[in-house]
């Protein structure tokens, strides 16, 4: 390090001997940081690459470029099933690891909080609620997602997915005679499951299946995913440079403007008379416990913005990644097309009802979700300040723990064949006994405990409801497999995906003639 005296003997301007100075201390305390976070953190006896347990850049750059699951799961397959992946945090893929550290608790017993920097802004909805807020908020909201309420909102799903089906008829019928009919179903689930979530949290569709195109405001929320990442990132590593970097580059500004779209919304949905069967609906009409406040407008705008992007845009993942699994392994969707047609004499038959006892289908489903989890990345908690016991090792207060589902789903310790879509493994009648020891509990996309997602039921129904009705309808091939084998691993994630367009070819089924 050079000393004040040194600097003093090199004649330079006090501008530059300042500057010198800085770059000097600056440099030392970064040494003594690592020197620290090597040797004497409480964490230092975990397993992990050194360079990652010695400074949150490696960490941090794996986050920003969009592919971190896959290098998470790289460590983990290194390092086993903890690893130090920061100098302060501990990624987990051992199914105990979701009761550790999410599951319910005793009264009494603190919980391991969400990451109180990652989740900065979500202090007024479900996702980074304190314990005590999330539980008014989470007995309110859950009256929208009754299975009462969930037979009220049948006819208004239904006739979304009626759509769907029907603009997807005509598409093939326009192009009758042109060769294949290729459609990019990608796009198509996002129409039908924003329409959905939109009407029910908004009390009006996007009209993205009318038009046959995204709504700006959807539109917009794809567009900004990437910046997302990025303003999560700085709001988790450096908080304090958020306010300069949206006053210079503008970092957030789409984010802040959705939010304000989706408050008009809900003045408009408060303004409507009479009721109808949505989630407004249910939440004013929710019956509180005693001296229980309601939610505030804040509260309602905020957590009626994450119902629709948790409760569409995961959806059609889902929904996505099973038509590329389908197209591409033959057999699986021979058998899954036998269970439904012959389940099913006549289309109208297929109701939210009906479909629960489609079990190739649920397996076709939790295959799906491991191998193309909706949410791919850990949403970070930290160790409650007394610490805690996280599968069987004492973690101190303050740590961040990551689980990340990705990692998990592709352990050889959690799943035989892991890279192989085998919907099997989840059928309990013949299983073959090399699925005997799949640890099935891993698979957690709703995740567990208290803070589980609310909306669990209604992606299952809907899911099924829509898949069912196209498979009913339709077989299905990739338009060309060799460009479209790496689909998923080609993928970006920054807690949603980045999904590249899926063009399938539709094929009608010989017993279901094109509509119209």
């Amino acid at each position: 390090m050079i000393t004040p005296i040194a600097i003093i003997q090199l004649g330079l301007s006090p501008a530059a001997a300042f500057a010198l100075a800085a770059a000097s201390v600056t440099l030392l305390t970064a040494s003594l940081h690592i020197i620290y976070n090597l040797y004497l953190h409480p964490l230092r006896h975990y397993p992990g690459p050194r360079s990652w347990a010695a400074t949150q850049i490696p960490y941090l750059r794996a986050w920003l470029s969009g592919r971190a699951m896959f290098v998470i799961a790289d460590l983990h397959t290194r390092y086993g099933e903890v690893v130090r992946v920061a100098p302060n945090r501990l990624s987990y893929n051992s199914p105990q690891a979701w009761h550790d550290i999410r599951g319910h608790r005793k009264s009494g017993q603190g919980e391991n909080g969400k990451d109180a920097d990652f989740y900065r802004t979500s202090q007024h909805n479900l996702l980074g609620a304190d314990r005590a807020t999330h539980a008014r908020m989470r007995r309110l909201l859950a009256h929208g997602f009754s299975a009462k309420a969930m037979l009220a909102q049948q006819p208004l799903i239904a006739s979304y997915v009626d759509l769907f089906i029907a603009r997807l008829c005509d598409i093939v019928r326009e192009n009758e005679g042109k060769g294949p009919t290729e459609v990019n179903l990608v796009a198509w689930f996002n129409y039908v499951t924003f329409d959905v979530i939109g009407d029910l949290a908004f009390g009006a569709p996007f009209e993205s299946l009318a038009r046959g195109r995204e709504h700006p405001w959807v539109a917009a929320v794809f567009n900004s995913v990437e910046e997302f990442g990025r303003v999560l990132a700085v709001r988790w590593y450096a908080p304090l440079l958020l306010p300069v970097l949206k006053a210079v580059a503008g970092l957030g500004v789409p984010i802040q403007q959705q939010a304000d779209f989706v408050g008009g919304q809900i003045d408009k949905r408060l303004g409507l008379e009479g009721r109808r069967p949505d989630f407004i609906d249910s939440l004013l009409h929710a019956k509180r416990e005693d001296g229980e406040a309601g939610l505030t407008r804040e509260e309602i705008v905020q957590n009626m913005r994450l119902v629709v992007l948790a409760g569409s845009e995961t959806t059609a993942t889902v929904l996505s990644g099973a038509v590329f699994f389908l197209a591409r392994h033959k057999e699986v969707q021979r058998k899954l097309a036998r269970e439904v047609r012959e389940r099913f004499k006549r289309e109208d038959e297929i109701d939210m009802l009906s479909v629960q006892g489609l079990t190739y289908m649920l397996a076709v489903l939790d295959e799906t979700m491991r191998m193309f989890p909706p949410v791919p990345a850990s949403m970070p908690r930290t160790c409650q300040p007394g610490g805690d016991m996280i599968c069987g090792q004492p973690v101190p207060g303050g740590t961040g723990l990551d689980i990340w589902p990705w990692a998990l789903n592709y352990s050889t310790g959690n799943f035989a064949v892991p890279d192989e879509f085998i919907p099997e493994r989840w059928v309990e009648d013949g299983r073959d006994p090399k699925f005997d020891n799949d640890r099935r509990e891993a698979l957690q996309p709703f995740s567990v405990g208290p803070r589980n997602c609310i909306g669990k039921n209604l992606a299952y129904v809907e899911m099924r409801l829509i898949l069912a009705r196209l498979v009913w309808n339709f077989d299905l091939s990739l338009a060309d497999e060799d460009n479209w084998k790496n689909w998923i691993t080609d993928s970006r994630c920054f807690n949603l995906w980045l999904k590249e367009p899926l063009p399938v070819q539709l094929t009608p089924a010989s017993h279901a003639p094109i509509k119209g």
